[in-house]
């Protein structure tokens, strides 16, 4: 590999996102060649790379592998690794790794539901999560309280919030009626709780929000809730391409570990029940076509 950026090479090897890997560096958590390394530091693989005591190969994130699965997270759990009040996180639901450890790319809070997406190659993670990127997100919103042509007119073009203006790229009714009115809308950021904060200033309430699409990656309908899987090799390539990255490859696994990886995935169980109306099947939209993962539901 050519000499590049510390924290690139470290995302790609699967430790964390680019951000993450900065914010490291910066801490002085990562060594190379036996001194402290800084920011702006490049390496090859003739470097010897440390990070909190351990060698990590840096040739090997040179192969260009990832894996990305998708989750369906459920309500009650949170993205963080560890909780300090002790409640469920998403990441004791996902598969175990041999190697580097599963970067989550965004985030929902505790009383969202929905798609989630984890990789172990940072650089993905990054490119997913930039705004530079332009990434869409879609969602599927319950709304209680009375909605008309010209409120939707408002949240499209443009509502003055507490950080800023925000607004909806597209929001569109979707199904149901009375208290149980579905509606479909679009953020290109991932701003806290930017969907509820859209409805509530318009004097109405997000009483279900869950995530239906990120990007190219939709939530297929046979990953219920609770549950996860892979993107196959096709899919990869797929979001790959979207994102104008190198093409990874799926890593191998010996017999063994294929057979536990089938294990693991065939134990999960569905921990909530989805909502009847499938709401989380993405609205119809009138863009351009892209190439996306995952059936639709």
């Amino acid at each position: 590999m050519s000499d590049e950026k510390l924290q690139k090479v470290l995302a790609r090897s699967g430790l964390g996102s680019r951000r993450e890997m900065e914010r490291w560096i910066d801490e002085g958590r990562v060594q190379v060649n036996d001194e402290t390394a800084k920011l702006g530091d490049r390496v090859s693989a003739d470097d010897k790379v440390v990070v909190d005591g351990k060698q990590i190969d840096v040739a090997a994130g040179d192969a260009l592998k990832a894996r990305v699965i998708i989750y369906n997270k459920p309500l009650g759990e949170v993205c963080t690794r560890h909780d300090p009040e002790g409640r469920p996180t998403v990441f004791h639901a996902l598969p175990k790794l041999k190697q580097g450890r599963w970067v989550a790319i965004g985030r929902l809070d505790i009383n969202t539901s929905g798609l989630l997406i984890f990789t172990t190659d940072g650089e993905i993670a990054n490119k997913m999560m930039h705004p530079s990127s332009n990434i869409d997100r879609e969602y599927a919103v319950r709304v209680l309280g009375n909605v008309d042509d010209n409120m939707l007119e408002r949240l499209k073009q443009g509502v003055l919030l507490d950080d800023g203006m925000a607004k909806f790229t597209d929001v569109q009714y979707f199904d149901g009626e009375g208290a149980n009115r579905w509606y479909h809308c679009v953020v290109m950021e991932g701003r806290n709780r930017e969907v509820r904060r859209l409805w509530e200033s318009q004097d109405v309430q997000v009483s279900r929000l869950k995530r239906v699409r990120f990007g190219p990656v939709f939530l297929p309908s046979d990953v219920k809730v609770g549950t996860w899987r892979d993107l196959s090799q096709k899919e990869l390539d797929v979001l790959t391409d979207e994102l104008e990255l190198p093409r990874r490859s799926l890593p191998k696994f010996d017999p063994n570990q294929a057979k536990d990886q089938e294990r693991e995935y065939k134990r999960q169980r569905v921990r909530q029940r989805d909502d009847a109306r499938n709401p989380h099947q993405p609205a119809e939209r009138k863009k351009r076509k892209v190439r996306v993962v995952g059936k639709r539901g």
